[in-house]
């Protein structure tokens, strides 16, 4: 997993509430082992108008010019919710997404954003929708999400966010749930040396 300190991307509004993780990736793509190969079908039901994928929709804003390559996706409260899948934050990683700015998150998806280095950011709902006034009137809009000192700047003016200091440390650090069980590889080995043998499945 990348570290995250300090990162500047385009901001691509998607203006709309309680997106859901079937709405992110539909389930007839969930048919895969590996975590590629989802990033083609993110939004698959808006970004385009037939079920094969080959026709854009031009009037979802992720086809529109000005929010092409953006990496931070803004969008409105309740992001991510309904079913576990972490698929869909697999989708908006493999898409180029770095950020997702909302009023609030599914726990579920938070937690799998966090687990995949794709970092969630809670603002409040002013600055949301100050902020999709602003794409919305000037279209290309940059922001930066310093994650050191928990503060996003956005029109030349710093804001903070806040985030649990777990959560926190794994991203600045580049550390998943194998990556935190490695660093302690040497007392699992420990513990597991001192387990009787009748006791352990294995021997």
């Amino acid at each position: 997993m990348e570290k995250f300190t300090c990162y500047t991307g385009l901001v691509a509004p998607l203006d709309i509430s309680n997106i859901d993780t079937d709405a992110i990736i539909p389930k007839q793509f969930l048919q895969k082992i590996t975590k590629s190969g989802f990033g083609k079908h993110l939004f698959h039901n808006w970004r385009y108008l037939d079920n094969l994928g080959r026709i854009e929709n031009p009037d979802f804003s992720l086809n529109q010019n000005f929010y092409k390559n953006s990496t931070i996706l803004l969008s409105r409260e309740n992001f991510g919710c309904g079913s576990s899948r972490e698929h869909a934050v697999w989708a908006l990683l493999e898409y180029g997404f770095k950020v997702i700015l909302s009023s609030s998150f599914s726990d579920i998806f938070y937690n799998n954003s966090i687990k995949n280095g794709l970092l969630p950011v809670v603002l409040s709902k002013n600055l949301i929708d100050h902020l999709f006034n602003l794409v919305l009137k000037f279209h290309r809009i940059f922001v930066t999400v310093n994650l050191i000192e928990n503060k996003i700047l956005i029109d030349n003016k710093h804001h903070t966010f806040e985030i649990n200091h777990f959560h926190k440390c794994c991203m600045l650090n580049g550390l998943d749930d194998i990556d935190l069980t490695l660093k302690h590889i040497e007392k699992i080995k420990y513990y597991e040396s001192r387990i009787p043998k009748f006791l352990s499945p294995f021997n």
